[in-house]
């Protein structure tokens, strides 16, 4: 496939075609030299994509998909028995060549299931993982991992973790050498339970990974490590309570430049300063995390993004296929595996 060709699921995620639509058409303007299938119900997506020129609709394939995944639908009948659904449809787009990669906002467990029986993992990863990149006080994101995919994680898995998690932080963010974490309730080699030691031990035996030990929780925004890894209950968690903390913040700080007069004007006159603290720790730029260890890239973007936060998880998956994501993984993991033995 000679042409970038991205598949977007426009039915997806808690508010579904009217923002996922004006999303997609903002990426279709912005990125020339990308073509995007956009699937879901053809007329729905015929009427929000009328902003587009002749021109950019020339780089637009319409999938007509007649069912949709929904937000509390157990994946298993996802799996079974909606076969024509947009998300199905977007990963099958993967699978096939048809696309490069592939972004959804819908239900996680489904799309997971889906992408995990269609596409199956790479040699040697025995499962895939979420991943996203979070702001810390340094020069570099952190990537986090895993973010939901699996809450109970063998040490092995968490190992796999640790090298995928390394190669997406060389490609994505340009670090030569990686300092690869494992989040722990304390820094201690005596802290952690049997999973985490067990895990910590297999890192400190693998030379083409540069692992640094255990990191705590307020560790992730400091800049100590480019990769923290964990099971995907206490990721999930990590990552929700820092999205709901950003919030408060920039709500609260929003609230109290609106006091008073004098409040009012400091904020007008700080305003340079309030909107790159803003931009620093809004969610929304940091929304698309990766379903890594796939024979494929799948992007999962948040159920309830807006436009731009979407339009985020679209650029992701743009970067991840330029650079041949699965292919650079899978060749990590087998000079790991290889050095092990």
């Amino acid at each position: 496939m000679s042409k970038l060709t991205i598949a977007l699921d426009i039915m997806g995620g808690d508010h579904g075609p009217p923002v996922i639509l004006p999303a997609a058409v903002k990426a279709i303007q912005l990125h020339l030299d990308v073509h995007f299938t956009l699937c879901g119900d053809e007329d729905t997506i015929k009427a929000g994509i009328q902003p587009l020129t002749n021109a950019e609709r020339n780089r637009v394939t319409i999938v007509h998909c007649s069912q949709v995944v929904e937000m509390g639908e157990a994946p298993t009948s996802a799996l079974r028995n909606k076969k024509d659904s947009s998300m199905r449809r977007v990963i099958e787009l993967v699978e096939s060549g048809e696309a490069n990669a592939c972004v959804s906002a819908g239900n996680t467990g489904a799309l997971l299931t889906l992408s995990f029986y269609l596409l199956k993992t790479l040699s040697g990863i025995d499962r895939p993982a979420l991943i996203n990149m979070m702001p810390t006080t340094g020069h570099h994101n952190v990537f986090l991992l895993d973010l939901g995919a699996n809450v109970n994680c063998t040490p092995e898995i968490l190992f796999q973790y640790g090298v995928m998690g390394s190669v997406l932080a060389q490609e994505v963010a340009g670090i030569a050498s990686p300092r690869v974490a494992l989040l722990n309730v304390g820094e201690e080699d005596i802290k952690g339970n049997a999973q985490v030691k067990s895990a910590d031990q297999l890192f400190k035996d693998a030379p083409g990974i540069n692992y640094i030990g255990y990191v705590e929780g307020d560790d992730i925004f400091t800049d100590h490590a480019d990769v923290v890894v964990t099971d995907g209950f206490t990721g999930n968690v990590a990552l929700k309570s820092s999205e709901g903390l950003a919030k408060l913040v920039i709500n609260e700080v929003k609230r109290q430049s609106q006091k008073n007069f004098y409040t009012r004007l400091l904020a007008k006159i700080a305003f340079p300063l309030l909107k790159s603290i803003y931009n620093s720790v809004n969610p929304d730029q940091y929304n698309g995390a990766s379903l890594i260890g796939l024979r494929g890239i799948v992007i999962k973007s948040h159920g309830n993004a807006q436009k731009d936060a979407f339009y985020y998880a679209i650029v992701q998956a743009m970067k991840e296929a330029k650079m041949h994501l699965p292919e650079k993984i899978k060749t990590k993991i087998e000079t790991v595996l290889l050095e092990q033995l």
